[in-house]
């Protein structure tokens, strides 16, 4: 009788470990396959100048790597600026050397010259006034005489202020403020000369980065703006695969996690993986995910970068993720 009843229960158990053992494999192997897409990263380049193309390297189709020149702008007036700009720095380091060193001995003396050449004049006015003024009651002399004796010593008096004044800023140089205003000439005419030799640089243009030319969008010949795309270059490095995971399959990959990259075009020759980032947010699902399972749920978006790329992988490309099961 007892082993009557253990039977069906043993059975029991049996179906029930079965079954709970094929929903465990089943979990998992569904949690370890993930659907996205291949995320080629992609630059619009344009130059920081505005010009006349010279020439240009490069067309659509091209593989370029980073430093290849691109296209270049015609220099001349860039070139012109720049003689300017050396000439506006030699002349106002010339001119800022003058007021930090203070004025020249033979200038200092000069000035005294002319200062004590003033004190003669004004002595000689001083006296043709006096004999002029003491004649007047004799009737010797008239009055407009005397007037413009009087006129040349005023004269001779404010020529001799001037004269001091001049001979005393000239001993005692220049004054702070007047350094200070000199020392922002000579760093604005520094600034203005980076500005030219930068410009020139910038009427190269280069490549970033290894890659593909996708578009030319200039011609010889033409006019383009500072800032106007130019090229847009399409990365070969990285190559990104992005993904979206519901919630309970997060623990499945984690950052760092290797993973095998399945395309249609290479069914049996998956590339090889690596997880480097995982969303901290959860959105809806995008409308490019297809499985059925994912299209109302909500998931966390994956990066992927893919270890060993080649020219197969193309943007937009649908890529199957499955996780490497540890042995």
């Amino acid at each position: 009788m007892k082993k009557q009843i253990a039977i069906p229960v043993i059975l029991t158990l049996l179906v029930a470990g079965g079954f709970f053992a094929y929903r465990l494999f089943a979990d998992t192997s569904k949690s370890a396959t993930l659907y996205g897409s291949v995320d080629i990263r992609e630059a619009l380049l344009a130059f920081r100048v505005s010009g006349r193309v010279a020439e240009i390297r490069v067309d659509e189709g091209d593989a370029v790597k980073a430093g290849d020149v691109l296209a270049i702008l015609d220099t001349e007036p860039l070139r012109n600026a720049l003689e300017a700009a050396e000439a506006a720095l030699t002349s106002t380091s010339a001119r800022n050397s003058m007021i930090h060193s203070g004025n020249r001995d033979e200038d200092v003396a000069q000035a005294k010259a002319k200062m004590e050449a003033a004190i003669a004049a004004l002595t000689n006015a001083r006296q043709q006034y006096e004999r002029l003024s003491a004649l007047l009651p004799s009737g010797i002399v008239s009055q407009d005489s005397v007037d413009t004796a009087q006129a040349a010593m005023d004269l001779a008096a404010a020529n001799l202020r001037a004269a001091e004044e001049q001979y005393k800023a000239i001993g005692v140089g220049f004054r702070l403020e007047e350094k200070a205003e000199s020392d922002g000439q000579l760093k604005q005419a520094q600034a203005n000369l980076d500005v030219s030799r930068l410009a020139i640089r910038d009427a190269t243009l280069q490549a970033p980065s290894d890659g593909y030319i996708l578009t030319r969008a200039i011609e010889k010949g033409e006019m383009i703006q500072a800032g106007s795309p130019a090229f847009s270059l399409s990365l070969t490095s990285p190559v990104w695969i992005r993904a979206y995971v519901e919630e309970p399959q997060l623990g499945y990959f984690n950052t760092g996690t290797k993973v095998l990259l399945y395309t249609d075009s290479r069914p049996k020759a998956p590339y090889n993986g690596t997880v480097g980032f995982v969303s901290p947010t959860a959105e809806f699902t995008p409308k490019s995910v297809e499985t059925a399972d994912l299209r109302t749920a909500l998931v966390y978006r994956i990066r992927i970068i893919v270890d060993d790329p080649d020219s197969m992988l193309r943007q937009g490309m649908p890529v199957t993720v499955k996780r490497v099961e540890k042995p």
